[in-house]
């Protein structure tokens, strides 16, 4: 039960001359019980109920019943709302007893499609730590937007085209090793690409073969498709690998190569809407005076990336009916979907509106910014297996008798990184610390999944059969109060995630709730308790326990039930 709808449908039908919706986004939560559990300020009818606030609060203070509330009450402008808690208690815990794994879960997006970009790693490059930033937190949104019924599609756009693979076809050309290629594909395809950049410094002719390599490989030259698509087929290993260990997949690998077919067919479209011009050579559309021309066909005729994208953005339209087509991809590349978004308004496409650049902030080194160019990467598997490690080292040393422990390390020591990466908000850039991703102490992905486990150990030593049949009047202490409060705004929790496409709305959210079981465990006694109370607070565990794991499973992390 949302109370505040409840509280917005008891003053629609008192007719105050305030929509739906304004009603609800005006109820308040006061800072402290004192003042309510909810509250409604009334300055917004002052003028179509030409009355004072504080006397539009009394009239309409008089007017309200409901027996969810032990009190609703006007105090100066506002009507406050205080709950009737022994029916509080019953409403939200029986609710989670009920809906279980499917506690806040909902409808909303039932039959809307939802395509979300993500992680999208360029091939033949390194999968390393600026790379997780996109891959959790687009997983995460996948499975928000499932949770909330929406039919989403996962795509890893993968980098396969471009200058880059000219690049790499010329290096490879020159200097390259198969053998050894296929011994450690990546490094020594960093190797190759790191030794060209440096080369080309000396030798800018060098960057002209590799436009050519290009061109060669847009061209379909059997000999440089032959190549991509060995340096495709082995990145793709080794990338599956992590994506393995972090337990993340897509419904689509569809990349820059597979929709570049797309784009003579996008020439042509604008050619046709007289919206390209030839500045110095190339192709380009004007974009206005404070911005860039963005350039659709280079000098010598290849495409670029915000071509492939416009061809890429048609072609989910046209393949999945999108209600939105979500980018998660770093906030450097704003202008760029600004620009996607404007050139497919010109096109004449109102669909562009549903186009939503989900940005986030940069991952660093602590002695400066990554750089692939240069070879100056922390690779995400490394990242990964020394969490680990870390992890089967803190068993061993607290709990080595733990069944199945490698499984548990691994649980726990990747759910560690990527908690970390949704904690923040996304925005935010960070610098990367082996110390902090290796911190399971405070505000922590540990923290939280050793509260489930505290949580599925107390029910064990309980060993009740759970059920809602309880005396809820019994639930009165403070911290179980603050428990239940937490657990029933759980559901708006989430839809707040959504609008935001933000996950550490959960992440901060199931801290909080973990935080406050801590001191419900560490200030009350649960199994020396009564047999009545005992029974109560064995369903409010139950719930913690069902919270806890929903949500972490929400970020794509698991919840152990023994740590």
């Amino acid at each position: 039960m949302n109370y505040k709808n409840v509280i917005k449908d008891i003053l629609v039908d008192l007719n105050i001359g305030l929509e739906s919706e304004d009603i609800y986004n005006t109820i308040e939560t006061p800072p402290n019980k004192e003042m309510g559990d909810f509250a409604f300020p009334t300055f917004k009818l002052a003028k179509t109920l030409r009355k004072a606030p504080n006397m539009i609060a009394q009239d309409l203070a008089i007017q309200i019943k409901s027996d969810l509330f032990t009190e609703i009450k006007a105090v100066g402008p506002y009507i406050n709302f205080y709950l009737d808690q022994d029916k509080f208690n019953e409403v939200v815990l029986t609710e989670v007893f009920k809906e279980k794994d499917k506690y806040g879960s909902s409808d909303f997006g039932q039959g809307k499609t939802i395509t979300i970009d993500y992680s999208s790693t360029n091939i033949a490059k390194p999968f390393h730590i600026g790379h997780i930033r996109s891959t959790v937190i687009g997983d995460s949104l996948k499975r928000i937007l499932r949770f909330l019924s929406y039919d989403v599609v996962a795509i890893n756009y993968l980098g396969d085209y471009g200058t880059q693979f000219g690049v790499l076809l010329s290096a490879y050309k020159k200097w390259g090793n198969e053998e050894e290629i296929n011994a450690d594909p990546i490094k020594e395809l960093l190797k190759l690409y790191v030794k060209y950049t440096e080369e080309a410094e000396k030798n800018p002719e060098l960057m002209d073969e590799a436009r050519a390599w290009f061109k060669k490989l847009e061209d379909k030259d059997e000999e440089a498709l032959k190549v991509w698509s060995w340096f495709k087929e082995i990145s793709l290993k080794e990338f599956n690998r992590v994506y393995d260990l972090l337990e993340i997949d897509f419904d689509s690998y569809y990349g820059e190569y597979y929709h570049s077919q797309f784009v003579d067919e996008v020439v042509k479209e604008l050619e046709e809407k007289k919206l390209l011009v030839e500045s110095e050579g190339a192709t380009v559309i004007e974009m206005g005076e404070e911005e860039p021309p963005a350039i659709i066909l280079k000098k010598d005729g290849s495409s670029t990336y915000i071509t492939r994208d416009i061809a890429t953005a048609l072609y989910r339209k046209k393949h999945y009916d999108f209600y939105k087509n979500i980018y998660v991809v770093a906030t450097q590349q704003n202008l760029h979907f600004r620009t996607l978004k404007e050139i497919l308004g010109k096109m004449g496409y109102k669909w562009e509106k549903d186009i939503d650049h989900v940005q986030f902030g940069m991952v660093s080194l602590k002695d400066g910014t990554m750089s692939t160019r240069k070879g100056k990467v922390v690779f995400l598997e490394d990242v990964l297996n020394k969490a680990i490690d870390k992890t089967k080292d803190i068993i061993e040393e607290r709990n080595p008798d733990l069944e199945n422990k490698d499984q548990i390390a691994k649980q726990i020591g990747i759910g560690a990184v990527k908690f970390q990466e949704l904690f923040n908000t996304r925005i935010k850039d960070y610098v990367f610390d082996w110390d902090q991703v290796l911190n399971f102490e405070g505000e922590t992905g540990p923290y939280v999944q050793y509260a489930h486990a505290r949580a599925n150990q107390i029910l064990e030593r309980l060993g009740l059969e759970i059920d809602d049949q309880v005396d809820f009047s019994l639930l009165k202490e403070k911290q179980e109060i603050d428990l239940i409060k937490l657990i029933y705004n759980t559901p708006e929790v989430i839809l707040s995630a959504k609008d935001k496409l933000e996950p550490s709305v959960i992440t901060r959210h199931v801290t909080d709730l973990a935080q406050a079981f801590n001191s419900f465990y560490n200030n009350i006694h649960i199994l020396n308790s009564q047999e009545d109370v005992k029974k109560a607070r064995a369903l409010l565990v139950y719930a913690v326990k069902t919270n806890i794991k929903n949500l972490l499973d929400l970020l794509g992390i698991h919840a152990p039930d023994k740590m």
